[in-house]
C-alpha cells in the first residue's frame, strides 16, 4: 500500500519495542547502575565499554558519539531504511501499521524488504529440514549418523537436505507467494537459462544471526555425481548474509559466551555441533572464510571483552601446515582482543567432530581444557623449522621468533616473557635472547599507523589556504555543567521538570549545541507536553548530527542525584541556571552603565539603572529559590 506509515503507529512501535531486548541481540549488556546497561560499542573498536542503554530513553556511545532510539539502532547496525525497521519491529511486537493515502509516496525501501528475505530463508530452512526425512535423503542421514548426530541433534541445529530436483524449493517459495526476484535476493535461487535452486542434492546447515533469524546456508557435497566439485557451498553475499561478519552457531553460543566470558572458534559446522553436544556451548565457526577482524568484533561484543572482565578466546586448529598457517594468521589479529587468546590442538590431529566419534564427549571438553596460549603455540611452530643442533639454526630461530613481538599486543610488557619462552625453546642464553627481542621490539612496524585522536576531537586542518572552523567547546566542559544537567532533566524526566522550567529560554544556554537542544524542546511544545517517546521525538526534529548525538547522550547519562529527579534537585538546577543568566545580564548592564554618561545621557542611564536594580532583585529571588530547594 502506498503512503507513509502513520505517526501514531510509529509512536506505538517505539513505545512497545524493548530497546534492551533488541540491542542484546547484538551486544552483551551488563547493569551499570541507575537503571543503565553498558557494553562494548558495535559501531567502533574499543577496549573499555562506553556504549550505554537506558531502556526507557535510548542508547548512546560516549566513545564514538553515536546514539538514538530502537529504530535508529537497527537502521545503523543492519543498514535498513526507516520504514523497513518500523515494519520489522511492528511485526515482532504486534503493532498493526496503517499508511496515509495523501501524497502517494511510499517510504518503504526499493527491492525486496529484509523481512521478506528473512521469511524466505525461514521457509527454506523448514522445507530442507522436512526433506531430510524423505527417502531421497538417506545418504544425508547416513552422513550425520556416521558422525554421531542423531535425529534430535539434526533438529536442534536445523540441519536439512536440498532435494536433487533443481526447482523443488523454487516451486515451494512460489506457492508461498514469493517472487523469483525475492528468492534470488535471499540467496536461495540462482539464474541461468532459467531460475533454479542454488542448493541441490546437498546436506545443509542453516546459518543464523545472533537473534536466531536464518540468513543463509552452508551446503556439503554428499553425492559422488554432484557436478559441483566444491566440498562446501555457501550462500552468496546478500542483504542479509555477509560472510566476513557471520559466525555459525552464534545464535546458540552467545548467551553462554556472555556467562562464561569464553569463545571457542572451530573450523566447521560439524565441529560446532560436536562441541555443543559435548558440553562446550561457546563454540562457533566461520562460514567458508578465514577468521578476520570483523569476526573478532562480533565475538568481542558478545564476550563483553574489555579490561574489567577479560575473558578468553580459544582457537582449535589442526596440527598440519594449514593449521599452523591459520594459527599465525590468528596471532596477527591478536590485538583485536582484550581477552587472552589460546589454541587447542589435539595431538592425534583429530578435529572436535572426529574426536567425539572416537573418544567421546569428555575428550572434546578435555581438548578445550588443555588449551595453551596462542603466542606459545606460534613460537613453538617457528622454532620447529630450524635445526637447533646447529648454532646458525638456533640463531635463526631466535631472530624469527623475536620478530613476532610486533604481532603481539602491549609489546613492552610481553617482550620479557617472549625472551624467556624463546630461550627455553631454543636452549640459547636468556640474556642473548633478551637483546634480540629488544632489538625486534625497537624496530619500526612495516606498516606505519595513522595518527590517532581522542573521540570527539576536532579533525586535523585540511590542506590549502582555507582556514578550518573553530571547533565548538567540549560539551563536558565544567562551564556548561549546569546546562547539561538541566537538559538531562528535560530529556529524561520532562514531567518532573514541567512547570518549574516554564520560564527557561534559549538564552539560558550558552553552548550552541545545548541551545539548539532547548530550541528542539520548545519546538516540541515544551517539557510539560512530553509523552512516550519524548527523546526520540526530539531527535527526529533535528537534521544536525551533533545536536542529535547530544540528545541521545543526555537521554542515557545518569543524573547527578542520589534521589533522582525529585522536586529539590529539579528546582536547584533550573533556578541556578536562570540565576547564571541573570548574572550575565547584570554584568553586561554594568558594563554599559560604565560607558554611559549619567549627565549627558541621563534618561538612558536612569533606565538602565532601574533595570539593574530589578535584575539584582530577580537574581536574589532565584538564588533563594535554588538554596531553599536544597
Amino acid at each position: 500500500m502506498a503512503g507513509r506509515i502513520r505517526e501514531e503507529d510509529i509512536a506505538e512501535v517505539r513505545e512497545k519495542a524493548k530497546l534492551e531486548e533488541v540491542v542484546s541481540d547484538y551486544v552483551t549488556l551488563r547493569p551499570a547502575g541507575g537503571g543503565s546497561l553498558k557494553g562494548l560499542c558495535p559501531f567502533h573498536d574499543e577496549k573499555s565499554p562506553s556504549f550505554n542503554v537506558r531502556p526507557d530513553r535510548g542508547w548512546h556511545c560516549f566513545g564514538c558519539g553515536e546514539g538514538g532510539d530502537v529504530i535508529s539502532f537497527l537502521m545503523k547496525i543492519d543498514g535498513l531504511a526507516f520504514g523497513e525497521v518500523v515494519e520489522r519491529l511492528a511485526d515482532k511486537y504486534g503493532v498493526t501499521l496503517r499508511r496515509e493515502d495523501g501524497d502517494g509516496r511510499d517510504d518503504r525501501p526499493r527491492g525486496p524488504q529484509r523481512q521478506r528475505l528473512v521469511l524466505a530463508n525461514k521457509l527454506a530452512q523448514e522445507f530442507y529440514a522436512d526433506a531430510l526425512g524423505t527417502p531421497d535423503a538417506v545418504v544425508a542421514r547416513t552422513f550425520l549418523t556416521e558422525r554421531g548426530f542423531d535425529q534430535a541433534a539434526a533438529e536442534h541445529f536445523g540441519v536439512g537436505f536440498a532435494p536433487r530436483d533443481g526447482e523443488a524449493l523454487l516451486r515451494h517459495l512460489r506457492q508461498k507467494g514469493f517472487t523469483d526476484e525475492e528468492s534470488v535476493a535471499a540467496g536461495l535461487v540462482a539464474i541461468g537459462r532459467s531460475s533454479y535452486d542454488r542448493f541441490r542434492g546437498r546436506l545443509l546447515w542453516p546459518i543464523r544471526d545472533s537473534s536466531g533469524d536464518t540468513i543463509g546456508f552452508g551446503a556439503r557435497r554428499i553425492f559422488d555425481d554432484d557436478r559441483i566439485e566444491a566440498k562446501y557451498l555457501n550462500t552468496p553475499e546478500t542483504a542479509l548474509y555477509k560472510k566476513s561478519q557471520v559466525l555459525y552457531g552464534i545464535d546458540l553460543a552467545r548467551r553462554e559466551m556472555a556467562r562464561t566470558s569464553q569463545a571457542v572458534v572451530v573450523e566447521g559446522y560439524t565441529d560446532v555441533m560436536a562441541c555443543h553436544l559435548s558440553g562446550v556451548g561457546t563454540a562457533v565457526a566461520t562460514c567458508g572464510t578465514a577468521f578476520g577482524d570483523d569476526h573478532a568484533r562480533v565475538l568481542r561484543r558478545f564476550l563483553n571483552d574489555h579490561s574489567e572482565f577479560p575473558g578468553e578466546v580459544i582457537f582449535t586448529f589442526d596440527g598440519d601446515a594449514a593449521g599452523q598457517k591459520a594459527a599465525l594468521r590468528a596471532f596477527g589479529g591478536d590485538q583485536n582482543f582484550v581477552s587472552q587468546t589460546y589454541v587447542a590442538v589435539e595431538p592425534s590431529g583429530l578435529d572436535p567432530c572426529d574426536l567425539r566419534i572416537q573418544q567421546g564427549d569428555a575428550a572434546v571438553r578435555e581438548l578445550v581444557a588443555r588449551r595453551q596460549p596462542l603466542y606459545r603455540f606460534v613460537l613453538g611452530n617457528v622454532v620447529k623449522k630450524y635445526d637447533l643442533d646447529r648454532a646458525e639454526g638456533r640463531v635463526g630461530a631466535v631472530r624469527e621468533a623475536a620478530a613476532l613481538v610486533h604481532s603481539s599486543r602491549d609489546t613492552a610488557v610481553v617482550a620479557s616473557s617472549f625472551a624467556r619462552e624463546i630461550a627455553s625453546l631454543t636452549g640459547m642464553d636468556p640474556a642473548d635472547v633478551q637483546v634480540e627481542v629488544r632489538r625486534a621490539a625497537a624496530r619500526p612496524s612495516s606498516a606505519p599507523s595513522a595518527p590517532t585522536r581522542a573521540p570527539g576531537a576536532a579533525p586535523p586542518p585540511a590542506a590549502g589556504p582555507q582556514q578550518p572552523r573553530q571547533p565548538l567547546p567540549d560539551l563536558r566542559d565544567p562551564r556548561f555543567a549546569l546546562e547539561r544537567e538541566t537538559l538531562k532533566l528535560v530529556v529524561q524526566e520532562p514531567v518532573a521538570v514541567g512547570r518549574t522550567a516554564r520560564d527557561v529560554g534559549a538564552n539560558d544556554f550558552t553552548h550552541p549545541t545545548y541551545r539548539a537542544v532547548w530550541e528542539l524542546v520548545e519546538q516540541a511544545g515544551g517539557p510539560a507536553t512530553a509523552q512516550a517517546g519524548w527523546a526520540a521525538r526530539l531527535r527526529d526534529l533535528t537534521t544536525d548530527p551533533a545536536v542529535a548525538a547530544a540528545v541521545s547522550a543526555l537521554a542515557v547519562e545518569p543524573l547527578l542525584s542520589r534521589t533522582g529527579a525529585d522536586d529539590a534537585f529539579v528546582a536547584a538546577n533550573v533556578y541556578r541556571l536562570q540565576e547564571l543568566t541573570a548574572q550575565r545580564r547584570i554584568t553586561e548592564l554594568k558594563s554599559r552603565l560604565q560607558r554611559t554618561n549619567p549627565v549627558e545621557q541621563a534618561t538612558d542611564y536612569n533606565k538602565m539603572f532601574g533595570e539593574l536594580v530589578a535584575l539584582e532583585q530577580h537574581r536574589r529571588q532565584l538564588r533563594d529559590l535554588a538554596v531553599g530547594a536544597t
